[in-house]
């Protein structure tokens, strides 16, 4: 198939708006790059040129000019079991729309840890193969942002540095604890006192958030802690401390990850009646929860890209400041109804004896 009209139709350049207004080719570029250089007649017919003939700077040559790779890194985090890892694919596909917006690219890259992120980080930044970076998962003494200032590499992170609130470099988070407490709030709304929660090991920072938020979602008095668990976060551990839950008294269970709701979720249901509110929450509202029916805490990783993009870009131009934005997002409870199949997802018999 031979290519279509317009794509034969050669690109606007420069020279050729100038030669179809009459002016000079660094008239053109001026209204682009300094608009404030030329008089705004003149600039209201230019930007009238661009937007009819479609004309977009070139990206190459902005990156000789620049002497810049016009290129931001970030790591995959690891393939999980399909249910936890979904956030950060989401957020990754927004981080790429939003840094092409700005004709910029993300690079792609594994490691194993953070020492051999650092490592990497570094070897492409001295090639200047790129221009920055975005940190994920971060932790507890997380070492990544102080060597990567020593290394002079830009930065931003998604997520808090954890342990050291006096951390002086960009991020941008969620609040987990406020997620959690909507979710104890709602199960209090549904007449339940004696709220669980399935968390993970203490020292992880994201879940000791999340833990605190269930707390002050409790009711005033209540003998939360002895609700409390801690497992790894897979399905078969959601559901097996769900029965222990169950023993303890627990009627509701506020879960720290959707893959924990979704085992909990198994053991849970076979109380309710079909239609009926099931008193499980998980967090990320990942597309499993949604499709089981689950009420899960959604968290806005697609503005969370956004203001990574912008607070990155501002630093690459010399725009940031002495104190780095540190923005903390809120996220929302995404309520839903028990589906009939849901009793099934902790798979063969997974109920305690008194439920069977």
């Amino acid at each position: 198939m031979g290519a279509t009209h317009q794509e034969r139709l050669p690109r606007p350049t420069l020279a050729g708006i100038g030669k179809q207004l009459g002016v000079s080719r660094q008239t053109i570029w001026n209204v682009i790059h300094h608009p404030e250089e030329v008089g705004e007649e003149t600039r209201q017919r230019v930007l009238a040129a661009i937007k009819e003939t479609g004309y977009r700077p070139s990206t190459a040559a902005r990156a000789l000019r620049t002497s810049r790779s016009l290129t931001i890194a970030v790591r995959l985090s690891s393939m999980l079991d399909g249910i936890n890892g979904a956030l950060m694919d989401r957020f990754v596909h927004a981080l790429s729309q939003a840094v092409q917006h700005h004709d910029y690219r993300l690079s792609l890259f594994s490691a194993h840890d953070a020492d051999a992120e650092t490592h990497h980080l570094d070897d492409l930044h001295r090639r200047s193969a790129i221009d920055a970076c975005v940190l994920t998962d971060t932790g507890f003494n997380d070492t990544r942002p102080r060597r990567l200032r020593a290394l002079g590499l830009p930065f931003a992170a998604f997520g808090r540095p954890w342990g050291d609130p006096e951390a002086a470099h960009t991020w941008v988070d969620i609040d987990g604890r406020d997620g959690t407490r909507q979710a104890a709030e709602y199960l209090r709304q549904l007449g339940h006192t004696e709220i669980g929660f399935l968390g993970w090991p203490i020292g992880s920072g994201v879940g000791d958030d999340r833990r605190r938020g269930w707390l002050e979602g409790c009711a005033p008095g209540a003998d939360a802690p002895r609700l409390a668990l801690a497992v790894t976060d897979e399905p078969r551990h959601g559901a097996q401390a769900a029965e222990e839950l169950l023993n303890r008294g627990a009627t509701a269970i506020v879960c720290a990850s959707d893959s924990l709701a979704i085992g909990a979720a198994g053991v849970y249901s076979h109380r309710i009646a079909g239609g009926s509110a099931l008193p499980i929450t998980g967090f990320d509202d990942t597309p499993v929860a949604a499709a089981l029916g689950l009420t899960s805490v959604a968290q806005p990783v697609e503005e969370a890209a956004e203001v990574v993009t912008t607070a990155l870009l501002a630093i690459l131009q010399g725009r940031d400041s002495d104190d780095p934005p540190q923005t903390l997002l809120k996220p929302r409870l995404v309520v839903r109804r028990l589906e009939p199949f849901v009793s099934r997802l902790a798979g063969a018999d997974p109920l305690p004896p008194r439920f069977q």
